[in-house]
């Protein structure tokens, strides 16, 4: 029976509540939905390399030869053999990571919020590259931090740029291959100079990781992790080398910190699917990876080389671009006077999209930076989008 006349509902929200705000890359990706907009905006993997008929034969043969336990709960940390796969894939010689250290995830990006849970109260100081992942600033503002921003140049983050604001702050957030927003890797001296550094400050740095098996050359830079187990916090995502559908991540950490998250974890959502989970352990135990990466690996190379070639070719003088050795982006600069985001608008008149720079800024942005995703569009596309980008540019020179 309905209510009769009732009193309107006055929702009083959390003051967390009230300061959450969308991503501004999941808003753009409503309108490049349109099949006439030549999207650089997402960053997405393309669906041409998911393996599809691999799956289906794994769910077949999960369901079939243990369906029952698949279907049911399962323990917060995870599926025993998918943490002992993964285990065993970060130890090195000398650094041995056991899969009691392995947390299962729904998405890397449940691990960025119960790392936040666990690690941030309001007013932590939390350091973050210039720019940094926008996923990262979502998720960890929640908590109401304040974010410090770590200086970067053309080979990544500053090591030496730790040391003025380390004292108190509780993480450092790094993406050191091939980062979200700019493409930009750490070469193995900034790696070591930066572990160090971190340890010399007893500061936990977070290594997040999720586009380190996409170097187009397949030589893979040395992980954090393995060169501090003990103040590395490591984070690993299914989503970019199989599918991102199935939400399947990892955090792995030292073991007093491993099992806080695995308590957040069960506040959150008691467990990851235990299914997910089976799944992907019946179709990578048997070394599919070492098969399926390559592929991956050249799709996205050659897209990146038909977008650099595009970039060179149609792009005016006075703008510059990274050149990425992997990964899924290239980061654009564009003279002082030119408002990315202004930009934006015109180009989305234009039928073509990206991503402005700023949102990817913790304090203060550069709002003459853009990101450009290539590898959902096809070179001729990439080439008839660039190009409108460079006539649209080169006005406003």
């Amino acid at each position: 029976m309905k209510i009769e006349n009732p009193n309107p509902i006055q929702w009083r929200f959390a003051e967390r509540a009230e300061q959450l705000q969308s991503s501004f890359i999941r808003e753009i990706l409503k309108i490049t939905q349109r099949p006439e907009i030549i999207s650089f905006a997402g960053g997405l993997p393309s669906p041409a390399t998911f393996p599809v008929e691999e799956m289906k034969t794994a769910f077949d043969k999960v369901l079939s030869n243990n369906g029952k336990v698949a279907l049911q709960y399962g323990p917060t940390d995870g599926y025993l053999p998918l943490r002992q796969w993964i285990a065993d894939s970060l130890s090195s010689t000398g650094s041995t990571i056991a899969p009691e250290q392995v947390l299962m995830t729904s998405g890397s990006q449940q691990a960025l919020d119960l790392l936040g849970k666990v690690l941030i109260d309001e007013g932590s100081k939390v350091l973050v590259e210039t720019p940094s992942y926008l996923g990262a600033l979502q998720a960890f503002s929640v908590y109401r931090p304040e974010f410090v921003s770590v200086d970067t140049d053309d080979e990544g983050l500053v090591p030496s740029s730790v040391n003025p604001v380390a004292e108190g702050a509780r993480l450092l957030y790094a993406l050191p291959n091939f980062q979200n927003p700019t493409g930009r890797s750490l070469s193995v001296a900034r790696r070591v100079e930066l572990v160090e550094t971190c340890a010399r400050h007893g500061l936990p740095l977070i290594e997040d990781d999720p586009y380190g098996a996409l170097s187009y050359s397949g030589e893979p830079y040395p992980k954090m992790i393995n060169m501090n187990p003990d103040g590395v916090i490591y984070m690993g995502s299914f989503s970019k080398v199989l599918t991102p559908g199935i939400r399947l991540g990892y955090v792995v950490a030292p073991m007093p910190l491993v099992r806080r998250l695995e308590l957040a974890k069960q506040a959150a959502d008691l467990h990851t699917s235990q299914l997910t989970q089976m799944v992907v352990h019946e179709v990578i135990k048997d070394g599919f990876l070492d098969r399926h990466i390559p592929s991956i690996r050249s799709l996205y190379g050659n897209q990146c080389q038909a977008m650099l070639s595009a970039l060179e070719e149609h792009f005016p003088a006075g703008v510059t671009w990274t050149k990425p050795e992997g990964g899924m982006f290239i980061w654009v600069t564009l003279p002082k006077h030119i408002d990315a985001m202004q930009l934006l608008d015109e180009a989305i008149a234009n039928k073509v999209a990206f991503v402005p720079g700023a949102p990817f800024y913790a304090n203060t942005p550069d709002t003459h930076t853009l990101r450009l995703s290539f590898v959902t569009v096809p070179p001729e596309r990439i080439r008839e989008g660039i190009a409108i980008l460079g006539k649209l540019i080169a006005a406003k020179m």
